[in-house]
């Protein structure tokens, strides 16, 4: 009996000993996971931040490509012609520096749904949803400008063809 509550008492040593080290090891992957969550949080939002900051880019972009159509048109209404061709340079320019934007806004959205997929978390989704309008809103103002930068080209090759030679 006496060797019984010996051999008892030393399995009931090595499971209390098993479960320390179980608990300290709970407590570490745990430790490490709060921290990958956190790291994960912080880069969706970042991420987010990064697509609004691209489709801010691009919109303005848009809008400069804009004013370069207008000073290409305006200057092929006076036939200063070498003026038109540097606006639509500069158009063909802004609309290069939209698509840019465009596309940085979807890498940035895409990190963003990545690290949502990582982490089920409502800020997370919520960047994630912002980061993908942004997206949006940068892409459309990039074909807006591609489309303004052509129509200037257009203007342009029209105004040549009109030239006397």
């Amino acid at each position: 009996m006496k060797q019984t509550l010996d051999e008892i008492q030393e399995k009931l040593i090595t499971h209390e000993t098993e479960i320390m080290n179980l608990r300290k090891g709970y407590m570490l992957v745990n430790e490490r996971y709060t921290a990958a969550l956190a790291s994960l949080r912080a880069l969706t939002i970042s991420a987010a931040e990064a697509a609004k900051r691209a489709c801010i880019a691009a919109e303005r972009a848009s809008t400069a490509t804009e004013e370069c159509v207008r000073a290409a048109t305006m200057a092929a209404d006076k036939e200063v012609i070498e003026a038109a061709e540097a606006a639509v340079k500069a158009a063909n320019a802004s609309a290069q520096a939209s698509i840019e934007a465009a596309s940085a806004a979807s890498s940035a959205s895409a990190a963003a749904a990545h690290a949502v997929a990582q982490q089920a978390e409502a800020i997370s989704l919520q960047a994630s949803a912002e980061a993908a309008e942004a997206t949006k809103r940068a892409t459309e103002a990039a074909v807006k400008a591609v489309q303004m930068s052509n129509a200037a080209a257009e203007l342009l090759k029209n105004l040549k063809d009109k030239r006397p030679r």
